[in-house]
């Protein structure tokens, strides 16, 4: 770096180097298993990264960001990158070169080698985590990446993804969580039985997002608020604001029934047009939003010390 913050070396500009060649094996499962790192693009992904890069160094951790490749005009429109990149191995790049490492045709100006940041099932759980959504054999990296960041913004505390599901590390999927995949913990291939047995043992419940479910996720959240408001009301199937990982299935199958079997219950969201059905995405942020919002009331009155 110059004393502008700027990487002081030429910008690399043959789009054929062994370098540029080298990163984008990174858009392969092969490439990103063998080094246990991913590629990140664009600003709002690159620059999760970096902050969470820095995060964990100021905590005595390893980094997240390996290497970070820019163009001059990137630079100029997100100054922040200069001081967010400090410390990792910076480059200026061209255009040409920064479109044949992405996975896209327009990688933004920015791509940011990164290392893997998935978890363990254990270290998670041993968190305390009040809401976890579990991914089974979900297969479209849009999906997934549309679910993970649906997660994070209801403020659950881990994603899980299943053996069988899609590679979170795919450049596609990575795109999709528009930077939520480095603001909670990620665990990968977890067996369905295992995960639910264990936050069972936990006194976490677990609930199947079921279209035939014969409960009603309307219900359970009216029955949660008139218990807020009043203090009494009847005893409920299931409490929306206890500790809960919501399993949600693949896109054309759902869930199946191995998975349906270890839940405590089966939750239908309602639909009441003519549509047949939600999607993956939408039923799994209507799903996890009804259990952030109980858990936020309860809190919410018992930091008041009032049921109202």
């Amino acid at each position: 770096m110059n004393e502008t913050g700027r990487p002081q070396d030429l910008p690399l500009s043959n789009p054929r180097a062994d370098r540029v060649r080298d990163v984008a094996k990174l858009a392969g499962r092969p490439a990103r298993l063998k080094r246990g790192q991913f590629l990140a693009e664009g600003p709002q992904a690159v620059r999760e990264a970096l902050k969470l890069h820095q995060q964990r160094l100021a905590a005595g951790a390893p980094g997240v960001v390996t290497e970070v490749f820019a163009s001059e005009s990137c630079l100029d429109r997100f100054p922040e990158f200069e001081e967010l990149a400090h410390g990792t191995n910076a480059r200026l790049a061209t255009d040409d070169v920064l479109a044949a490492m992405a996975d896209t045709v327009n990688p933004q100006g920015i791509v940011a080698v990164c290392r893997f940041v998935d978890v363990s099932l254990a270290e998670v759980l041993d968190a305390g985590p009040r809401l976890i959504a579990v991914l089974c054999q979900v297969r479209d990296p849009g999906n997934a990446g549309t679910v993970l960041r649906a997660a994070d913004s209801a403020g659950a505390d881990a994603v899980v993804f299943t053996a069988s599901s899609v590679d979170i590390y795919n450049p596609k999927a990575v795109r999709s969580t528009a930077g939520s995949l480095f603001h909670l913990p990620v665990v990968l291939a977890a067996d369905p039985a295992e995960l639910a047995a264990e936050c069972k043992a936990r006194g976490i419940g677990v609930l199947a997002a079921d279209g035939y479910g014969q409960l009603d996720l309307d219900v359970l959240q009216d029955e949660s608020a008139r218990r807020r408001l009043t203090g009494t009301g009847p005893e409920s199937v299931y409490d929306l604001a206890g500790a809960t990982a919501w399993f949600f299935g693949n896109e054309a199958q759902g869930l199946s029934d191995e998975e349906l079997g270890v839940a405590d219950h089966r939750v239908a969201v309602p639909v009441y047009g003519a549509a047949e059905s939600l999607n993956l995405g939408t039923a799994a942020t209507v799903c996890l939003y009804a259990s952030a919002r109980s858990q936020r009331r309860v809190e919410a009155a018992a930091g008041t010390g009032s049921a109202g």
